[in-house]
């Protein structure tokens, strides 16, 4: 088992879905199956317009041929795994590359940074990891809900802020929480959607600076749906209930559609913003996917 990079565009022409699936030719088959049953992190090379960096980290739980393309492979990522980064990562920061393991004896970038799946020591991902979770000033908590910095639950007093820890392995453990990754998937929503509904346009924040609206996931984790920016959308109390509960729901092209079974319809659309569509993020990896869209429209809109 180690830690990897799996590099994948945007406009990838691979059967790749980041969340679930990462397709990858025969040459790389050994590099692949040697982050078996670890933690991989993505990677959009620098190439590609509007690049995100090291985006995001996933777990490798099969590696398996691809049964619809001969000689190809895929790695399956462990469902429940995939988690965006709060703040994308660029190959190149402040002090010089992030990844120095694609560094050559004189200290220049060799020809391993090219490599589609490459293996990365812990110091690499531990040092990736937190720039890519890095909170910076966590929002306070609501009355009655778990602390912000719970994060750092059994650390010592004077530990340093989240995934700074010496330890290589307790940062993946973390991974695993789903108190953690609830409040760093709220965070990434609610930083990608500007505080705002996408239902109402309302964009109320609270004495504490805490926007007052919650991150959803269009299709729930209890249904397998993925930490994914892609998955989810920011909404009020008021829009979540009524999404959850499949009295509004969303068509492909983000029109906001209401149910016929609503006792009060009109009240309903009275809360929708005018434009009567989503207010989503303008970029195309931030906005709901249609894959999700549609899975809400089978299984919870009440049409």
């Amino acid at each position: 088992m180690g830690f990897g990079v799996f590099i994948h565009r945007s406009d990838s022409v691979y059967d790749d879905s980041p969340a679930e699936q990462y397709q990858f030719p025969s040459q790389y088959l050994g590099r692949v199956r040697a982050c078996l049953c670890d933690w991989i992190i993505y990677y959009e090379p620098r190439k590609v317009a509007a690049t995100r960096g090291y985006f995001a980290v996933a777990k490798v739980a099969e590696v398996i041929p691809d049964p619809k393309a001969p000689g190809m492979y895929l790695a399956l990522i462990e469902p429940g795994s995939y988690l965006d980064f709060i703040n994308p990562v660029p190959f190149s920061g402040t002090e010089g590359v992030v990844e120095r393991g694609v560094l050559n004896d004189e200290g220049r970038i060799s020809g391993r940074a090219q490599s589609a799946v490459r293996p990365i020591s812990a110091a690499d991902f531990n040092r990736i990891l937190a720039l890519g979770l890095d909170e910076h000033q966590p929002e306070l908590p609501r009355t009655g809900e778990q602390d912000a910095m719970l994060f750092n639950a059994g650390l010592d007093e004077g530990a340093q802020a989240p995934f700074a820890f010496e330890q290589e392995r307790v940062r993946v453990t973390q991974l695993s929480s789903r108190i953690i990754r609830d409040r760093l998937f709220r965070r990434l929503v609610v930083q990608a959607y500007d505080k705002r509904c996408a239902i109402t346009g309302l964009k109320l924040i609270n004495g504490g600076g805490r926007a007052e609206v919650d991150a959803a996931h269009i299709r729930p984790i209890e249904a397998n749906g993925p930490d994914t920016l892609t998955n989810g959308i920011a909404l009020s109390g008021t829009a979540h209930w009524m999404f959850d509960r499949g009295l509004i729901s969303l068509s492909d092209d983000l029109d906001i559609l209401v149910s016929r079974h609503a006792n009060d319809p009109d009240s309903i659309r009275g809360l929708i913003n005018r434009t009567g569509c989503a207010i989503v993020p303008t970029r195309a990896f931030e906005r709901p996917h249609p894959h999700f869209l549609r899975w809400h429209r089978e299984n919870c809109f009440k049409q």
